[in-house]
């Protein structure tokens, strides 16, 4: 089994649970040229790697020799620490960009790809690092079905690095690997979301994340990974990059069902020479198929599986990221609630300073601070490993992930700290105080400044908000998922903030107001007009949204298509809902201007409005979650489709391992 030797080794970040049939052997003298492993005698002439002439640069202009793109001089000969190992193998291209060449004419389906590679690393039923899928198309007798075996291209720019937020991920400079180490991995499974070809593959049962990791422990003794050595349709190959193998002629960096190649810039290189259908479809559940554009190059389309039927399932919009749900909407409304209160203090807007002066000033802060610990409780569990969640700010540099996070802890932080200097001045704690202590708050830190620290740490926390709250919304800004990566993710998010922060602080404002025998009359204006306005920032992103996914063939497209019939009848409640209650709260805000008074049924309208707004935004962001296709490979008709595995979990199939259908623990 292979594992890290330390966190300072060149292999810190490829520490997977690794099996390997060749056995390490020390090396009597690292100098020497001998092998540091014995290969098996079995191994087949195919399964060696063979020397060739490099070209500098692959097709994106990167170079192939990978010691000359790193900051610093690296030795030639540093080794990989596999098993702890300190060799250093015997490959003389082991600086050299790698990867697969997959030639699908040859590929006949029998996946002995897949087995070699979970047989080497110890893969459970329900994980494969590499999978084949297959499209098809035309009609008998003039069928055509290409396979499809795809595993981690270990790409030039590797998304999932970038994504990680806890630093699991490492490209080596030794055969352009990229490598993910378990043991880091904290289960987020936000590389899975990013990658456009579902390398990462999230354990449901272990709560990590593990994938390809290249076989380097074969590559050093110059074998090529297993699964191109298992390949019985001589499909599969595998040496430095932009090499083109023996009886091949082409090198390709698409096939239909495959990505494009522009998002990550994977190395990967196809040949597929035989004549397909203008049409090919996927087997599996997606509403995606491929068609064949002027240039010869296969694009996703819409494919109409579930017809155009509308439905409520409502039972559908419950999914594994309700945590997410719950942490957005808690965060968003808690940050907008404490914004208002303080500026509309700190502009000297009366009600609201009355309102800071009040007893009920600090509980509303209290209040926001809970709803974001909630959130981030919420956004804890959702990890495989919660325990292991500090890990999240490992990234920075990178991952919006980790800046979301830093964001909102530096929000919590400066309003915890917000809320503790404003409580000398709380008649509510001044009272507690004297009755515990006997003394006054004063003998332990003066008003004024106990004020003034009040006031810099309110201010901090607002700002911070609004950078966590941007970080959370780049999060979403896929280009492996087209459905999400549009400017109307930052819409609902922000308009979010401002209505359910201003329906949270006027629910505790108002009555308080109220109480003490003060007009709440532009505390309520106030809060009416920034709930409108969120209202219709979101609703102008949802226009633009629709519009835009309505008119592409692509994934994003496809979830339109899902959202205007499998979730068809909930679409059209959450938008009408949405319209009408933009339509009411402009009404009220209307009256409050020009009658100048809000009545008791004004009141009842500001609460109706308030309570449609919890029920659609509850909606709007589960329908965000479960809406969403990415721009992943196909599968098959049982195997990586997303339909059959819930289909499995619903009939208690996935209760047998052997079907390969993991219950979601995580």
């Amino acid at each position: 089994m292979l594992t890290k030797d330390s966190e300072n080794t060149p292999a810190a970040g490829c520490a997977e649970q690794w099996h390997s049939p060749i056995q390490f052997v020390p090396a009597a003298d690292k100098s020497s040229d001998a092998s540091i492993w014995e290969v098996r005698t079995e191994e087949q002439p195919y399964a060696f790697l063979s020397d060739k002439e490099m070209a500098d640069s692959n097709r994106y202009g990167q170079k192939i020799d990978l010691l000359d793109l790193t900051e610093h001089k690296l030795p030639l000969g540093r080794s990989l620490f596999i098993n702890e190992n300190p060799a250093v193998g015997s490959n003389p291209n082991r600086n050299k960009q790698h990867g697969f060449f997959f030639t699908a004419d040859n590929c006949i389906g029998c996946h002995a790809c897949e087995a070699a590679c979970s047989e080497k690393n110890n893969n459970p039923p329900h994980l494969a690092f590499r999978s084949v899928g297959y499209v098809e198309g035309g009609s008998y007798p003039d069928y055509k079905r290409m396979n499809i075996s795809m595993a981690c291209n270990h790409c030039d720019d590797p998304v999932c690095l970038k994504g990680c937020p806890t630093r699991a991920y490492t490209k080596h400079v030794e055969y352009g690997a990229v490598l993910q180490d378990p043991e880091t991995c904290f289960g987020c499974g936000y590389c899975t979301w990013v990658c456009p070809y579902n390398a990462p593959q999230l354990d449901p049962v272990k709560g990590q994340v593990s994938k390809c990791n290249m076989c380097v422990d074969r590559l050093e003794v110059g074998l090529k990974p297993a699964c191109v050595s298992a390949c019985v349709g001589n499909a599969l190959d595998f040496g430095v990059i932009e090499n083109i193998p023996a009886n091949r002629e082409q090198a390709r960096v698409e096939i239909p069902g495959f990505p494009s190649p522009e998002i990550t810039q994977p190395n990967i290189r196809f040949q597929q020479i035989k004549k397909l259908p203008d049409e090919m479809k996927r087997t599996d559940s997606m509403p995606v198929k491929y068609h064949k554009d002027d240039q010869g190059r296969y694009r996703p389309a819409i494919d109409q599986k579930q017809g155009k039927a509308r439905h409520w399932n409502l039972a559908r919009l419950s999914s594994k990221e309700n945590p997410l749900v719950l942490f957005t909407l808690a965060t968003q409304a808690a940050a907008g609630a404490f914004a208002l209160a303080f500026l509309g203090a700190q502009l000297g807007l009366g009600e609201f300073l009355r309102f800071s002066q009040s007893l009920l000033y600090v509980p509303l802060a209290g209040l926001c601070f809970l709803m974001v610990a909630f959130g981030l409780f919420m956004s804890t569990m959702h990890l495989g490993k919660p325990k292991r969640f500090y890990r999240g700010f490992n990234n920075l540099r990178h991952s919006p992930v980790s800046r979301e996070g830093l964001g909102i802890a530096i929000f919590m932080a400066t309003l915890g700290l917000h809320i503790l200097f404003s409580l000398p001045a709380n008649g509510l704690f001044q009272m507690v105080f004297s009755a515990l202590f006997g003394s006054e708050i004063g003998s332990l830190i003066a008003p004024a400044t106990s004020a003034t620290l009040a006031t810099v740490f309110g201010a901090l926390a607002v700002p911070s908000s609004l950078i966590g709250l941007y970080y959370m919304n780049r999060c979403y800004r896929i280009k492996a998922r087209p459905f999400w990566n549009h400017w109307q993710v930052g819409t609902a998010f922000f308009g979010s903030m401002l209505s359910l922060g201003a329906l949270v602080s006027a629910l505790v404002m108002i009555p308080t107001l109220a109480l003490l025998g003060e007009s709440y009359q532009v505390a309520l204006l106030v809060s009416a007009g920034v709930l409108c306005l969120g209202l219709a920032v979101e609703a102008i992103g949802h226009w633009a949204h629709a519009k835009a996914m309505g008119s592409v063939e692509n994934e994003g497209g496809a979830s339109y298509y899902i959202q205007s019939t499998t979730f068809g009848k909930t679409f059209i409640l959450r938008n009408v809902l949405l319209g009408l209650n933009l339509l009411l709260a402009t009404g009220l805000l209307a009256s409050l201007l020009l009658l100048d008074n809000a009545g008791l049924f004004s009141l009842l309208g500001w609460l109706l409005v308030g309570g449609v707004l919890v029920l659609t935004s509850l909606v709007s962001r589960a329908l965000f979650y479960v809406l969403v296709i990415p721009t992943t490979m196909p599968g098959a008709f049982f195997w990586k489709n997303k339909g059959f595995e819930q289909h499995a979990r619903d009939i208690g199939l996935a209760n047998m391992p052997q079907v390969g259908v993991a219950q979601l623990r995580h």
